[in-house]
């Protein structure tokens, strides 16, 4: 009855309800293989003027504002918040600013936040009626009871991956890179490999280089850094197995003996102290400094952080994840050099059965994965990524969430003295560096590299093991990154090159949102250039549009291709009839067309089927070259 007396209010007062995420059974659980299921008939859901007076998006202190894990198994996640609220730049690219409030005449009880998904950044829109037991918030909340931005930040988090018990589980590094679009690498302090990984006799591992120990104090204030365990460990008695934790300061500090020591403070998303070292609040190893020095930093830890120190912190964790820094202006910052990567490509790419997924260098079908040319101009540091797209089906039922939507994927990479060479043999070398399969959702190469052009395979474990992928290049040389794309299918010419150029835009309401040719409005759409510069004969250009938007709200998209008469600058769609046209218009993530394209200027206008829809979208042009 409560229920239902709270639902005609939040209609009556013009309160917006999320179709696509209700506050319903199916937005909590999505197979039941968790201990959340044992909440099933206590949960409501409520807003946050109906839990507190004066709600706030942040409290007044920042210190209110970190995260603390209520019963859902997601301090993986909670890691990547703290790191937010040490970057005022992300922290606003998530959430964005300006939003209506609590208290604000037009506020209507909607939220957006932004996530870095595949590339791109990507806007999910959440009611903020919240899962709570007995009036109060179940899941993830602030320090401050009033403040909700961690709590509906965790809503839309689950509505991106489908329900609030996906995010049961999960690695601290994959939160890292969806709140900032970073790299994020891991590093194990015990020293040992993961026993998940596969056996790949031909592929050699990259050593990362260095460790914690060897970051710059500088760096490791910048870095995001969160630690594992992986087992009970023996300081920290009440944790059991796989639990995640924030790093917050690194300090180093002289004893009264002269000694240095390197102090780190944690933070415990559980928010509360459960360190019971020599430097614990009450240790033994405060009375090793002045008091001064340790009144001070014993007042700069508040609730559910604790001092350790670095012999401490290796034996009790596992594992640390640490995200590359990002400048304002979105350029990493090296963990290993300190310098910035101020050049950076992405191309997307997949691995298609008995086509591009020839699985690793064990099998003979090796030569048919994906492969991409990086062409490096001067020496410099050079960072690679590939990250694999997740598979949207949960486990089975009964099966472990560890690996069950990861292919173990690798990247390796061969220097070529040209771009005329025998693949075969140089495919039979061993590579210059690469990275070991692996059931990672992103592995990551780092290296220096001389000016050159480098062939870059991309590849799964498993020969026929299908999936979607991004092959990014961070670097400090200027660098290209381009398909060495192989001949489709039924096509007579077995060699050539092929190039691929990414566009980013939008559809705006009011400005750039026309709509298909059915309407008047049409030629409001983006109008976006490119080039055709050689014809062999047969297809040459294939042109892909995808639509950033979650799976469940995807608009019917589709393009046209104008060519552009000698000697003009404008076109005027409306006086003209498409050479070239995809327009299915289908309610899929992305529509493509492969043609033949005289040489010649052309641009192209993607538009979705109904006009005034709004979305990000990327354009991307793969063109046959001419060495």
């Amino acid at each position: 009855l409560r229920s239902g007396c709270l639902q005609l209010y939040r209609e009556h007062h013009g309160m917006f309800v999320d179709p696509d995420f209700p506050a319903e059974e199916s937005s909590l659980f999505c197979d039941y293989t968790t201990p959340l299921p044992k909440l099933l008939g206590d949960v409501t859901w409520l807003r946050p003027q109906e839990i507190c007076k004066q709600p706030q998006l942040f409290p007044d202190d920042p210190v209110e504002a970190h995260p603390k894990q209520g019963i859902l198994g997601d301090c993986w996640l909670l890691c990547a918040c703290s790191m937010l609220l040490k970057n005022q730049h992300l922290l606003n690219k998530v959430f964005p600013p300006e939003q209506p409030l609590w208290g604000d005449r037009v506020y209507h009880g909607e939220f957006r936040v932004q996530f870095w998904q595949n590339g791109r950044w990507i806007e999910v829109r959440v009611d903020d009626q919240l899962p709570c037991i007995n009036d109060t918030l179940c899941f993830s909340r602030c320090q401050s009871p009033r403040a909700f931005w961690v709590a509906l930040l965790e809503k839309a988090y689950a509505k991106l991956h489908g329900s609030y018990e996906r995010l049961w589980a999960g690695q601290v590094s994959e939160a890292v890179v969806d709140l900032s679009g970073t790299i994020a690498v891991r590093w194990n302090l015990k020293g040992a490999e993961s026993p998940q990984q596969p056996n790949d006799s031909q592929t050699q591992h990259t050593p990362n280089g260095m460790r914690l120990s060897e970051l710059s104090l500088e760096l490791k204030e910048r870095c995001a850094i969160g630690c594992c365990v992986h087992s009970a460990p023996t300081g920290i008695p009440e944790l059991g197995q796989f639990h995640a934790m924030s790093v917050m300061e690194w300090t180093n500090v002289t004893t009264t003996t002269g000694e240095q020591v390197e102090l780190i403070r944690i933070r415990n998303p559980w928010g509360r102290r459960s360190w019971t070292g020599v430097w614990r609040e009450s240790g033994s190893g405060w009375a090793s400094l002045e008091p001064s020095c340790s009144q001070a930093l014993l007042g700069r830890t508040a609730e559910g952080e604790f001092w350790m120190d670095e012999t401490e912190f290796q034996k009790e964790f596992d594992e640390v994840t640490v995200g590359y820094p990002l400048s304002d202006a979105g350029h990493l910052q090296s963990i290993y050099t300190g310098s910035y990567l101020t050049h950076s490509h992405q191309i997307g790419g997949c691995w298609v059965k008995c086509h591009t997924a020839g699985g690793c260098r064990n099998n003979n079908t090796f030569s048919i994965n994906p492969k991409f040319w990086l062409k490096v101009c001067e020496r410099g540091e050079v960072l690679l990524s590939l990250l694999q797209y997740r598979h949207p089906e949960p486990p089975a039922e009964g099966g472990t969430q560890q690996h069950s939507d990861l292919q173990a994927i690798a990247l390796h990479v061969w220097k070529v003295e040209k771009k005329h060479f025998n693949l075969m043999r140089t495919l039979n070398n061993p590579p210059l560096v690469s990275h070991t399969h692996a059931y990672n959702r992103e592995v990551v190469v780092h290296t220096h590299l001389n000016p050159g052009f480098y062939l870059l395979v991309p590849s799964t474990f498993l020969q026929g093991a299908e999936g979607r992928f991004l092959l990014r290049v961070h670097s400090s040389c200027s660098t290209s990154l381009s398909v060495m794309k192989s001949p489709p299918p039924l096509q007579h010419c077995s060699e050539g090159e092929w190039e691929t150029i990414s566009s980013h835009g939008c559809w705006s309401v009011g400005s750039t949102a026309g709509g298909s040719r059915n309407f008047t409005t049409h030629g409001l759409n983006p109008c976006i250039p490119f080039t055709v510069t050689y014809d062999p004969g047969g297809n040459n250009t294939k042109v892909t549009l995808c639509q950033n938007r979650p799976e469940n709200s995807l608009h019917a998209i589709g393009f046209h291709i104008y060519k552009v008469p000698d000697g003009d600058s404008l076109l005027s769609p409306g006086a003209m009839s498409p050479v070239v046209s995809c327009v299915p218009h289908a309610h899929s993530q992305e529509v493509s067309v492969f043609c033949r394209l005289q040489p010649g200027k052309y641009v192209i206008i993607p538009s979705t089927y109904q006009p005034e829809l709004s979305a990000h979208f990327t354009l991307t042009f793969t063109c046959r070259i001419n060495r």
